[in-house]
């Protein structure tokens, strides 16, 4: 089949970073360094899982601008065609194969190099690897040449085929778990049913990760300000538990930080009550890092909460066979296949795909974020904050911007006592720590104000401080 060049160019253009089984050139040609790509990126594409690595003429490596080129492939080296000359030197045998076309109507050249097979690919004798965007040796790297050999003999590491650190395992909150949703776990079946042992019959890292101790810590972090570089007031731990349960906790946190607010504008009987966040889009974000994260980078997910959006980040990138297209059109793709059907079968997620598109239709394309090792996903908060910036004096049905005041501003409070009661009034069963999200405040900043508010006669608690709610008084 021939290669479709702008399909293959457009896909990798639009990654946000070049990858360690591809590479930009625009004209430049050494014929033994291009022997030696040769090894690198057939070496790289089967470390990650890829059927061909590139090597592409015609693009700026630097820009990733399509330039065009004058790179000709028919050429002689030594008197020897070039394909033939690299072919000679290459072991084992490698098909290789330059292929030439056009994007936005400038020539480009593409080298299209198989994944090794079995053994390394080496040229001239070497074998040569990619780390980052550079090539390498691998004779000076000896843990890459043993992850190489390795994945050549199990494939690409995952939850699936990677040992777990700890042997001694135990499953009672699984078992619980499924109980919970009426399947029944036999214990002399259940490992190998679902997939918790490598080809050894040893627990693998996903047996690990639904265990009663998965080892691997997961927080959502909340920060007073806009950025990490402001204080950090909490810290919640939910890992280190059956990666189930602590999925579930970290959706369940989810409703609590998603504060109702009072929408007074163009109220005529029936107040609006408009959520701080679009909560369906966070439960689908959140099960996507979980079940795409590649755990077996020994870390998990990482939630960070600031004063106007949430943060989720999961390890790694695409899966192997993913594009961006594909990715943003909702094609599913699962990084952790094992774990995919393991949800699945819960009914944790659907596998239908609509999970990205039904996140883009609520915040868009650009609420994505794809780094060099991770992916981000941006919730941002909408505030319906009616008095923020009123004035001492200003009257109920002012305007204040785009914002009309619904309550006189009390001279007698500071800034931070105005705020917590405009949000006791609009929300009476608001709890000090959601006054802690919404505010972007710290804990005793929130108990200050609210003690004052109750010793000065502004609320009262009604029934217990659990279960109660606040009274607003004046």
């Amino acid at each position: 089949m021939a290669l479709d060049i702008p399909k293959l160019l457009n896909g990798l253009l639009s990654r946000p970073t070049e990858g360690e089984w591809y590479e930009f050139k625009e004209s430049w040609f050494e014929p033994y360094a291009l022997g030696e790509y040769i090894s690198a990126l057939s070496n790289a594409a089967a470390l990650t899982g890829r059927e061909c690595g590139y090597l592409i003429w015609g693009v700026s490596d630097t820009t990733h601008e399509v330039v065009g080129t004058s790179f000709m492939w028919r050429r002689d080296v030594r008197g020897e065609p070039l394909e033939h000359w690299l072919a000679r030197q290459l072991s084992p045998s490698v098909a290789f194969a330059f292929d030439e076309g056009e994007l936005d109507s400038a020539r480009v050249v593409v080298l299209s190099v198989p994944a090794a097979k079995g053994v390394p690919t080496s040229f001239a004798g070497v074998r040569y690897q990619r780390v980052g965007s550079s090539k390498v040796s691998l004779v000076k790297h000896p843990e890459r040449e043993a992850q190489l050999f390795r994945t050549l003999f199990i494939g690409p590491p995952t939850i699936e085929n990677t040992e777990s650190s700890d042997q001694e395992l135990s499953f009672t909150r699984l078992f619980t778990y499924y109980a919970g949703r009426g399947i029944e776990l036999r214990h002399a079946t259940f490992a190998k049913n679902l997939g918790l042992l490598t080809r050894d019959g040893t627990y693998n890292l996903l047996a690990q990760l639904l265990s009663d101790n998965s080892r691997m810590p997961v927080r959502v972090s909340l920060f007073r300000g806009a950025d990490k570089a402001s204080p950090m007031y909490s810290v919640r731990e939910f890992g280190n538990t059956c990666l189930l349960l602590s999925l579930d906790k970290v959706l369940e946190y989810g409703e609590v930080l998603n504060v109702p607010q009072a929408d007074e504008r163009d109220r005529v009987v029936e107040r609006k009550e408009i959520p701080l966040f679009d909560a369906e889009a966070y439960h689908e974000a959140v099960i996507n890092a979980f079940v795409h994260n590649a755990w077996v980078s020994g870390n998990a997910p990482m939630i960070s909460v600031f004063n106007d959006r949430i943060e989720i980040l999961s390890r790694g990138t695409l899966a192997p066979g993913q594009s961006m297209e594909g990715f943003f059109l909702g094609e599913s793709v699962p990084v952790n296949r094992a774990l995919s059907d393991l949800f699945l079968q819960l009914h944790i997620s659907e596998r239908s795909g609509r999970g990205v598109p039904r996140i883009i239709k609520a915040y868009g394309r650009d609420c994505y974020e794809f780094r060099e090792n991770s992916i981000v996903v941006t919730i941002p908060f909408r505030r319906i904050d009616a008095v923020s910036d009123q004035e001492v004096g200003d009257k109920v049905g002012d305007k204040v911007g785009d914002k009309t005041i619904s309550a006189p501003r009390d001279a007698n409070l500071n800034e931070t006592q105005w705020r917590v009661l405009v949000q006791i009034r609009d929300n009476p069963h608001v709890t000090h720590e959601q006054l802690m999200t919404i505010l972007g405040l710290g804990r005793t900043s929130i108990q200050n104000a609210v003690s004052y508010l109750r010793e000065n006669g502004y609320i009262e608690r009604v029934g217990s401080k659990k279960t109660g709610w606040w009274h607003v008084l004046q």
